[in-house]
């Protein structure tokens, strides 16, 4: 390809062919679709996160435990409901819809609203009629009527997807982006509400639980009720022209449909299967094999939940960074150009280190002042444990999510599903080492996820570097940022300590966050460590480096 720098009176120094598409295509990742899906999702997270928290606090750790028992069995029913045909059924639309066979678009959607309707009926039908013993199986016999409240969430969820599926075939993800925002608002708002007001009015932690579990259900109906009445009006105003194709039949259609679903749906399917697992073996462990009480069990478990909560938190951030990475490196790989598709991957690896390891080193070092500060009524020393480990963890989930980009951009997206099948397999078998060992107990389980990942991220960043023709050099990638990382985490430690003897724990907290992200971000510019090829990588990424001087 003629080098672009080649022609024109002023001359600028030749940027790599892959960086060249990758401004070009800004527009349709940051500022485009994926961009606003991207976006919503990391909104989604946040305020997940900001729901769950004060939701600990209001519930406790038994109330906790009750409540993250019954979302496991439903992010389980529901993955395995939805998770491949809002894909397929967007897939088969966007086609139909590239032919102009509307015909077949209309005959599409309503064959996708009846499976989705069948497959939500009968999922709320498993959660409310079994809910005693799907309870009764994960160890929390107390978690069912959180089981039952949720049962109709399913069912809103599998509709919902089908209008989301629509939208998403017409290229337009605005309705999908605002229906989930909306959707974790209301989580947010009737749920906390819920949750506290039963509690005022003096029933136990498994109705406050149920009760804030009633938030996400009447969420999903808000969610429902907005994409019905979009998709009506959209439907009105558009009033295209009939057109004379003539639609499949239902029956192939919904072949069709499976056989682009059943996949997706197999490998989506991996971590809630392991997630629900994880619930049923560490409680069950507690109680069979070191005597503990069902409550004492689900407490422990409500514990461990909580240092889930914030561990989630630094993968949230990576969204945007992994919906930018596959445009960009497949534009770059279909114009044959490899090298910028490797630099590419390159920064993107490198941007991502420089986010999620002073993220998950601060969370390691000060786990245990944000422990209390967030959750003072907990098991402190539990938690606290919980979130060191995880702190680590949630270094290689960002990695992982990143590798798996990379992955799926180069057309190796299997992989990822078989490291993910097999780094879930030692889960399980590291906890069922570790926590029936009296000294450890609930603490094994954060090893469990440590260990998963870090061999998940690991045997992803070694099929990188064999299966593209240009791999990124992890030293480059790695070091620089591992080191100031290591020397904020140290400023961190030290600040803390420093100002907890003036400070209130909290103020001390924010205040050692503080001063770690300023030396952090002084070691960043002295170290070299980030470049404008890597900024470019960001939204106003440019602009951010010339702020900078950044070259």
């Amino acid at each position: 390809m003629p080098c672009p720098c080649s022609s024109g009176a002023a001359r600028k120094p030749c940027e790599p062919e892959g960086l060249t598409v990758l401004k070009a295509q800004k527009s349709n990742t940051f500022f485009g679709g994926a961009a606003i899906l991207a976006i919503s999702i990391a909104i989604v997270k946040v305020i997940g996160a900001l729901y769950k928290i004060p939701l600990g606090r209001i519930l406790g750790d038994v109330g906790f435990g009750h409540f993250n028992n019954a979302y496991a069995i439903y992010n389980l029913l529901l993955m395995v409901s939805t998770a491949g045909l809002p894909v397929a059924m967007s897939k088969t639309i966007s086609e139909a819809n590239a032919l102009n066979r509307r015909n077949q678009v209309d005959r599409v959607f309503r064959v996708c609203l009846v499976t989705f309707v069948i497959l939500g009926t009968i999922s709320s039908l498993v959660m409310f009629l079994f809910a005693q013993d799907l309870a009764n199986l994960q160890g929390d016999s107390l978690a069912a009527p959180a089981v039952r409240v949720m049962a109709l969430s399913c069912f809103f969820v599998c509709a919902m997807s089908a209008y989301r599926g629509y939208a998403q075939g017409h290229s337009d993800m605005v309705p999908t982006a605002v229906s989930q925002v909306l959707e974790a608002l209301t989580k947010l708002l009737v749920g906390l509400a819920l949750a506290w007001y039963i509690l005022y009015l003096g029933f136990g932690s498994e109705y406050s639980a149920a009760g804030a579990i009633g938030g996400v259900t009447v969420s999903g109906l808000v969610s429902l009720v907005y994409l019905m009445i979009l998709h009506h009006r959209r439907g009105r105003r558009r009033s295209l022209a009939p057109t004379d194709d003539k639609p499949d039949r239902a029956g192939r259609i919904l072949k069709t449909l499976l056989a682009i679903a059943i996949p997706i749906t197999l490998s989506s399917s991996v971590v809630p299967i392991t997630t629900y697992l994880d619930t049923v073996q560490v409680q069950n462990l507690l109680q069979s094999a070191l005597g503990y009480t069902e409550e004492l069990a689900v407490s422990l478990y409500g514990c461990y939940q909580k240092a889930v909560t914030i561990y989630n938190l630094p993968a949230a951030f990576m969204v945007s960074l992994t919906a930018c990475i596959v445009p960009a490196v497949s534009a770059a790989l279909t114009q044959k150009d490899t090298l910028g598709a490797g630099k590419i991957a390159e920064s993107a690896l490198r941007v991502g280190a420089l986010l999620a390891l002073p993220a998950g080193v601060g969370l390691a070092v000060l786990s245990a002042p944000i422990i209390q500060m967030l959750y003072p009524e907990t098991n402190q020393e539990v938690a606290s444990h919980c979130l060191f480990v995880l702190g680590i963890a949630s270094i290689f989930v960002c990695m992982m999510l990143l590798c798996n980009a990379i992955l799926q951009a180069n057309g190796r997206a299997g992989l990822p599903i078989w490291f993910i099948a097999i780094g879930s397999a030692v889960k399980l078998l590291v906890n069922f080492m570790l926590v029936q060992i009296p000294a450890v107990g609930i603490k094994g389980a954060p090893m469990g996820t440590l260990v998963c990942f870090v061999l998940v991220a690991v045997l992803e960043l070694i099929a990188i570097k064999r299966v593209t023709p240009h791999p990124p050099r992890y030293l480059r990638v790695f070091v620089k940022p591992t080191i100031a990382a290591v020397l904020m985490g140290a400023a961190a430690w030290a600040a803390y300590g420093l100002l907890s003897t003036h400070l209130s724990n909290a103020l001390a907290v924010v205040g050692a966050i503080v001063i770690a992200c300023l030396v952090y971000a002084v070691l960043v510019l002295a170290l070299r460590i980030v470049s404008r090829e890597d900024l470019s990588l960001m939204p106003k990424g440019d602009k951010i480096a010339k702020l900078l001087r950044i070259r």
